[in-house]
């Protein structure tokens, strides 16, 4: 388990919290293995009825720490990052998530994967694939047109144009919008501890129903934005964009006109 992971339980909630304030909580491959082991565990352990994902009040997460990322890139479907959004995508219980502050990347596109969020009004949610030479993820290229239309959808994907958390609730990517850090985190676990006083077999079918139609093409879509993304991670134009990242600069993409 890596130690930017804090895994508290409470009353049938696992709160799987990341904490490395100093980086805005980027995650590393060894987080993202320690996040797909919690998930996993959870889902088999039957004293568990919901699952919280959190960051701290003022970060959910920056995203891939790219130096981690430079250094050992994601390859395939067995990668650290697939195996945490396999676990996320395959949970069947409910999963919750509280974001404050920053949510770049998987930041967001988890989120898609989660039955209830709730977001800090000031929050900021990115998915800058694009401006590092990359592609979607995680199933964003379908979830994203279908929840929001094409012409929003190409803002957030094609430009990677920034949104609130106000806007993700006006949106439906989010429930709520709250005024501060500690009133997401609470009406998040609030929420999530709900579920202990449900009936937990049913709470499941109930889900399950609710991902069945889609369940499939989705789980295709993804795969084919993972290949993808391997692929263009070894691109020119990735290349450049995460060496400009490194490098405090901005990336010229100018010579692959």
């Amino acid at each position: 388990m890596s130690e930017h992971l804090l895994v508290e339980r409470e009353q049938g909630l696992l709160t799987l919290r990341m904490h490395r304030p100093d980086k805005k909580n980027a995650l590393t491959r060894a987080m993202y293995s320690g996040m797909a082991e919690v998930l996993v565990q959870a889902d088999q352990d039957k004293s568990v009825r919901a699952v919280l994902i959190s960051g701290g009040e003022s970060c959910f997460t920056s995203g891939n720490d790219v130096a981690d990322f430079i250094k050992a890139p994601p390859t395939g479907l067995n990668s650290e990052v697939f195996q945490f959004m396999q676990a996320l995508f395959e949970f069947s219980k409910p999963v919750v998530a509280a974001v404050n502050g920053p949510a770049v990347g998987i930041g967001t596109t988890m989120l898609l994967h989660c039955d209830l969020v709730y977001v800090s009004r000031d929050a900021t949610l990115k998915m800058p694939f694009v401006n590092l030479g990359l592609c979607p993820e995680y199933g964003s290229s379908l979830i994203l047109p279908r929840l929001l239309g094409h012409a929003r959808a190409a803002e957030l994907l094609l430009l990677g144009q920034s949104f609130t958390g106000e806007q993700a609730a006006t949106w439906g990517i989010a429930n709520q919008a709250l005024d501060s850090g500690a009133a997401t985190l609470a009406k998040a676990r609030e929420m999530a501890l709900r579920f202990q006083q449900l009936a937990p077999a049913a709470v499941v079918d109930s889900k399950r129903l609710m991902r069945a139609p889609d369940r499939e093409q989705l789980r295709r879509v993804i795969e084919e934005e993972g290949a993808l993304f391997g692929q263009r991670l070894r691109s020119p134009e990735a290349i450049e964009a995460l060496t400009a990242f490194m490098q405090r600069r901005t990336p010229d993409f100018s010579k692959f006109v």
